[in-house]
């Protein structure tokens, strides 16, 4: 049960453009939660849309990073959404798997290991190490390290979002429903 009640686009505690927003969204939990942050709940849908899909990054390496930093965060439901999403973009199953273990798993190549140290180490330091940060600025155009470490922050300050308020995994029928859409499905 979340901590606060998922929100409706009929809400009347909900801003005019949060509950519009809310309406053209996937019937998403997290969603239902993040529309309560008013004109916040626009700028973080924008974000992410930046991130996942107008991203320079690698997809799986993008994965990598999202899903390590809400294993790190003890974030079930993001772990959950984006090992799936790590499976669509072509991850296998045993490098889904692998990420629980972390850069020590020799299934990862070396530029995988520099992304899941990267991830331990904001998620632990906030700042990367050097020789971590230079091992990743060798291989990573400006962009993507900008953009690698905006999605690390990004992904931990979801899952504090989703841990604070305890949002919960979509019932199957509706993640069926939801993986049909996005598929092209209808």
């Amino acid at each position: 049960m979340p901590r606060i009640p998922y929100a409706t686009t009929d809400d009347p505690s909900l801003v005019p453009e949060a509950a519009e927003l809310l309406g053209k969204m996937q019937p998403l939990n997290i969603f239902k939660v993040l529309a309560h942050g008013g004109p916040a709940f626009g700028a973080y849908t924008r974000l992410a849309t930046a991130l996942l899909y107008k991203s320079k990054i690698d997809p799986i390496l993008r994965e990598l990073a999202i899903t390590r930093a809400g294993i790190l965060c003890g974030a079930s439901y993001e772990v959950f959404q984006h090992e799936q999403i790590s499976r669509d973009v072509g991850m296998s199953e045993e490098k889904v798997q692998a990420m629980k273990v972390g850069a020590e798993d020799p299934i990862f190549d070396e530029t995988q290991k520099i992304v899941l140290r990267l991830t331990d180490e904001v998620f632990e330091n906030t700042k990367a190490s050097d020789e971590t940060f230079s091992a990743a600025a060798a291989i990573f155009s400006h962009q993507e390290l900008v953009e690698l470490i905006m999605c690390i922050g990004f992904y931990i300050m979801t899952s504090a979002v989703l841990e604070n308020f305890e949002v919960e995994i979509e019932p199957p029928e509706v993640l069926a429903k939801v993986n049909m859409a996005t598929k092209g499905g209808k």
